[in-house]
C-alpha cells in the first residue's frame, strides 16, 4: 500500500547501519532500557511536571560552527526598560534563570531608562517592546510579534507588546535547546508573527491544578492561554442538570487567584458559563443575573466558552431529534443574551459558541452551517476541528468519531462552517487537538511529527484565528508541543531541518537518521489506524478485560432495589466485573448472545476490515520501532534513559493497537463459539482464543513494565487514572482466569481434549 514510501526508509535504515545486524526485539530491548530506568509510582510524573525546574541542557562537546556566535560564561548583561510590566519582569528574569541553569552562562540583569543605544553595547541582551529598542521591529504588527537580531556582541529581542517580547525570549531558549548550548546564527534577523489570536490548553495534571513552575512551562511552549476549568461557573454558581451533582463546584477565591498568577506568565483565562435553558422568560432572566455576576465579578477573564457540554436547552441533543432546528434556535437564543450582557458590561470579552455535539457526520454540513446563521454576529464561532471527517477503508466508509490524528482535517462540517463563519465575517476558533488526542487519550503525547505538521499546516490554510489545543487530558511537555510552538509564528525552520535537530538532541548524534525513519513509519501507521472512538479501543485496550463467561461482580450491585440500577464512581459509570474504569472504556459482551459487541464497536466498517487495519497499522510501528530501538541502544550515556523512555512509549502505543484487535478478534470468537455447529468448530475455536490470551498476557506484562517506569501512562484527569500497574497486574489475573480455569472447564465440558 505504502510502498512509495518504503523504499527510501530502507534506504536511510541500511546507510545508519541498521541493516548490518538483526533488528532488536521489543523484549530484547527491554532487557537492556528496564533496569535503566527508575521505577515510579502514579502521579509521580505531577510532581515532576508541577515542579519543573530548568535541568542543565548545555552539552560540553558542542562548538559553534563558523556561521553561528557564542555566549561567553560570563560578561553578558540583560537589559530591560525601567518602566517593564509584570510580564517582560517574569519572563526576563525566566530567561537568566534558564541561561544560568540550562546553559552555565551568568548574566546580570539591568533595568534602564533607555535602550536606544544597544546598538554600541558589548555584551548585552537588550529586551523590550519595539518602541524602546530603535531599529528593531518595525515589521511587526500585532500581539505576540516579536523580531530577533543577534550579533556576536548583542542581541536584540524586540515585541509588539510584552508578550512578543517574553515569546521572543523563549525562541532563544528553544534556538539554543536545539544546538544543546548558548550558540546562535551571527547574522539571525527574524521578525515573527503570531499565527494565532489565541492558543489555550488545559491542565496535564488535574481540575484546577495549575502551580507557577507549571504556568511557566505553558508559556514556554508558547500558549498564551489556559482553560480553566471545565464544566464549572467561575463564581462557583450551580450547574443545571446533570452537572449540579456529578461536577466539582469552582471556588471563587482560587479562580482570583488562578488569574492573577496567570497573568504573570502572559497567560490570559477562558472559563466556561454553565446554565441550562428552558425558553422560558423567567429562565432568561436568571441567564442574564448570572452573565452580569460573573462578568463584573472577574473582570480579567479575557473570554467565555458557551459549550453545549452544560450551556444546554432542555436535554441533551441527538442526532435523530426530529426538531434539531428548533432546538438550535432556543439554543442560540441563549448564545445572544450571555453574549449581549457580557458586551453591555466589556465588548472586548471574547463570546465562544462551541456546538460542539449537534450532528458532525460529513453529511450534516447544511445543519452546521444553519447553526453558524444563527448566532449574533458578536460571538466567535468555536469549531471542532476533526470530528466527523469522513474516510474510507477497504471502500468502507467511516468517519472519525472523537478527537483524532488519524486524519489531518478539517472535517466536511468544520469546513462547512469556516467558510459560513467568513461569509459573516465572524472569528473562528477551534477546538484542534496538535500534540496529543483521545484517539490515544492516556497517552501525554503522540509521537507523529509529520502527521501532526500537516495539521499545523491546514490550520494556517484556513485562517483559524484560535485554538484550544487539548481537552481533558492536558498539556504535558513534549517534542510534539515544541514542534507546534515553532509553527504558531512565522518563519519556523523546514519540518526536515527541525526534526532533525530533535532527533540529535534526544537521542544523540549519528542517529538521526534512524529516528527520522522511525518516526515517518509511526506516521505512517497513525494514518492507518481506524479506530478513533472515546471508548475501549485504543484509548484503553492495554486495561480492559477479556470476558469469557459473566463474571462474579466484583463491586456492590444494585439491580432490586429502590436505587436507580447502576454503579457510579465520582458520577462516572463503572462496570460492577470491571470497578477499575469508566465502564465505557472496556468492552462488555452481550452475555445473551443476541449481539456482537465487537461488530458494534467497529461499526460504521466491518470487523474484518476494522482489525485489517489495526494490525497494519500496528505492522508499521513494528517497522519504525527498529530503527527506534537501534538509536537509543546506541544513544550517549546521558541521553539513553531519555531515549529508552521514548522508545517505551511508542511500544505502548503498539501495544495498544494490537491489544484492540486482540479484544475485538476474541469477543467475535465468543459469540461465533455459543453458536458452534459441531466439536471440531468449537476445538478450533477455543485454540485460536487460547492463543490470543497468552499473547495478551505478554503484552500487558510488558505493558506494566513500561507504566511501572513512566507514571504519565494511563493517566488522563476526567477519570484520573484508566489503568494504573496494579489494575494491569489485576487484568493479567483475570486473563490466566480464563485460560487457565474457564476455557478448560468449557472444553471438558464439551468433551474436548486440553490444548496444547
Amino acid at each position: 500500500m505504502h510502498a512509495f514510501r518504503l523504499l527510501p526508509i530502507l534506504c536511510v535504515c541500511l546507510r545508519a547501519g541498521l541493516g548490518a545486524e538483526a533488528p532488536v526485539t521489543a523484549a530484547e530491548f527491554a532487557a537492556r532500557a528496564l533496569p535503566a530506568l527508575p521505577v515510579e509510582q502514579p502521579h509521580d510524573f505531577r510532581a515532576a511536571i508541577g515542579n519543573w525546574k530548568e535541568p542543565l541542557r548545555r552539552n560540553p562537546a558542542a562548538k559553534p560552527s563558523n556561521s553561528e556566535m557564542a555566549l561567553s560564561e560570563d560578561g553578558w548583561t540583560l537589559w530591560i526598560p525601567e518602566q517593564a510590566g509584570p510580564v517582560l519582569r517574569q519572563a526576563a528574569a525566566d530567561f537568566k534563570e534558564y541561561l544560568e541553569r540550562a546553559m552555565r552562562v551568568r548574566v546580570a540583569m539591568e533595568a534602564r531608562a533607555s535602550l536606544e543605544n544597544w546598538r554600541g553595547a558589548q555584551k548585552v541582551i537588550a529586551a523590550g517592546v519595539r518602541e524602546h529598542i530603535p531599529g528593531c521591529g518595525a515589521a511587526l504588527k500585532s500581539r505576540k510579534d516579536y523580531h530577533l537580531i543577534a550579533e556576536p556582541e548583542r542581541i536584540a529581542v524586540c515585541g509588539f507588546d510584552e508578550r512578543g517580547v517574553m515569546y521572543g525570549l523563549y525562541n532563544l531558549e528553544a534556538r539554543m535547546n536545539l544546538r544543546e548550548a548558548p550558540f546562535l546564527p551571527k547574522d539571525l534577523d527574524a521578525p515573527r508573527h503570531s499565527l494565532f489570536n489565541a492558543r489555550m490548553t488545559l491542565s496535564g495534571l488535574g481540575w484546577m491544578e495549575w502551580p507557577d513552575p507549571y504556568l511557566s512551562l505553558v508559556a514556554h511552549y508558547g500558549f498564551d492561554a489556559i482553560y480553566a476549568s471545565v464544566y464549572a461557573n467561575p463564581d462557583g454558581a450551580m450547574a443545571g442538570w446533570p452537572y449540579n451533582y456529578m461536577m466539582r463546584r469552582q471556588d471563587p477565591a482560587r479562580m482570583h487567584d488562578l488569574i492573577r498568577r496567570a497573568a504573570r506568565y502572559g497567560l490570559d483565562v477562558y472559563c466556561p458559563i454553565m446554565y441550562h435553558l428552558d425558553g422560558t422568560a423567567e429562565n432568561e432572566a436568571g441567564l442574564r443575573k448570572l452573565v452580569r455576576r460573573i462578568v463584573t465579578e472577574f473582570p480579567e477573564i479575557r473570554g467565555y466558552m458557551l459549550l453545549i457540554e452544560g450551556f444546554d436547552y432542555e436535554r441533551w441533543p441527538s442526532w435523530n431529534r426530529e426538531d434539531i432546528r428548533k432546538w438550535i434556535d432556543h439554543w442560540t437564543r441563549g448564545v445572544a443574551v450571555a453574549a449581549a450582557e457580557m458586551h453591555a458590561i466589556n465588548p472586548a470579552i471574547e463570546v465562544l459558541a462551541w456546538d460542539y455535539n449537534i450532528d458532525f457526520r460529513p453529511g450534516a454540513a447544511d445543519l452546521k452551517r444553519y447553526v453558524i446563521d444563527r448566532y449574533p454576529s458578536s460571538v466567535t464561532a468555536f469549531i471542532t476541528w476533526e470530528n466527523g471527517k469522513g474516510f474510507q477503508r477497504d471502500g468502507e466508509q467511516g468517519y472519525l468519531k472523537d478527537y483524532a490524528i488519524n486524519e489531518i482535517g478539517p472535517a466536511e462540517v468544520a469546513a462547512a462552517q469556516i467558510d459560513q463563519a467568513r461569509r459573516r465575517g465572524l472569528k473562528v476558533y477551534a477546538k484542534a487537538d496538535t500534540f496529543a488526542s483521545w484517539q490515544f487519550g492516556t497517552f501525554p503525547y503522540l509521537p507523529f511529527p509529520r502527521q501532526w505538521h500537516a495539521r499545523y499546516q491546514a490550520l494556517e490554510k484556513y485562517a483559524v484565528d484560535g485554538t484550544l489545543e487539548s481537552w481533558s487530558y492536558g498539556f504535558k511537555p513534549n517534542f510534539v508541543a515544541e514542534l507546534r510552538a515553532w509553527y504558531s509564528w512565522t518563519g519556523a525552520p523546514p519540518l526536515d531541518e527541525l526534526l532533525r535537530a530533535i532527533a540529535r538532541r534526544e537521542f544523540g548524534p549519528g542517529s538521526e537518521d534512524l529516528v527520522l525513519a522511525a518516526w515517518d513509519r509511526f506516521t505512517q501507521a497513525i494514518r492507518l489506524v481506524p479506530d478513533t472512538g472515546p471508548n475501549m479501543g485504543t484509548t484503553n485496550s492495554i486495561g480492559s478485560p477479556f470476558f469469557f463467561q459473566k463474571p462474579k461482580p466484583r463491586a456492590i450491585v444494585v439491580d432490586h432495589s429502590w436505587a436507580v440500577p447502576g454503579i457510579q464512581a465520582g458520577g462516572v459509570r463503572v462496570s460492577p466485573y470491571w470497578p477499575y474504569a469508566p465502564d465505557r472504556v472496556i468492552l462488555n459482551p452481550d452475555f445473551t448472545n443476541r449481539t456482537n459487541a465487537a461488530a458494534r464497536y467497529a461499526a460504521p466498517f466491518s470487523l474484518p476490515v476494522f482489525n485489517k487495519y489495526l494490525l497494519l497499522a500496528a505492522g508499521e510501528m513494528e517497522q519504525g520501532l527498529r530503527s527506534y530501538r537501534a538509536a537509543a541502544l546506541r544513544a550517549p550515556a546521558g541521553k539513553r534513559p531519555g531515549a529508552f523512555r521514548e522508545v517505551l512509549l511508542a511500544e505502548q502505543l503498539q501495544r495498544m493497537m494490537r491489544s484492540a484487535q486482540a479484544i475485538l478478534e476474541f469477543e467475535d470468537l465468543r459469540l461465533k463459539l455459543a453458536g458452534a455447529a459441531s466439536p471440531a468448530e468449537s476445538a478450533r475455536i477455543l485454540n485460536r482464543m487460547t492463543a490470543i490470551l497468552k499473547d495478551e498476557v505478554a503484552r500487558t506484562r510488558a505493558a506494566r513494565e513500561t507504566q511501572l517506569r513512566d507514571s504519565r501512562l494511563g493517566y488522563e484527569w476526567e477519570q484520573d487514572y484508566f489503568y494504573t500497574p496494579d489494575v494491569l497486574q489485576e487484568k493479567i489475573a483475570q486473563l490466566r482466569g480464563v485460560l487457565e480455569r474457564e476455557i478448560p472447564e468449557y472444553r471438558r465440558k464439551l468433551g474436548l481434549k486440553a490444548a496444547h
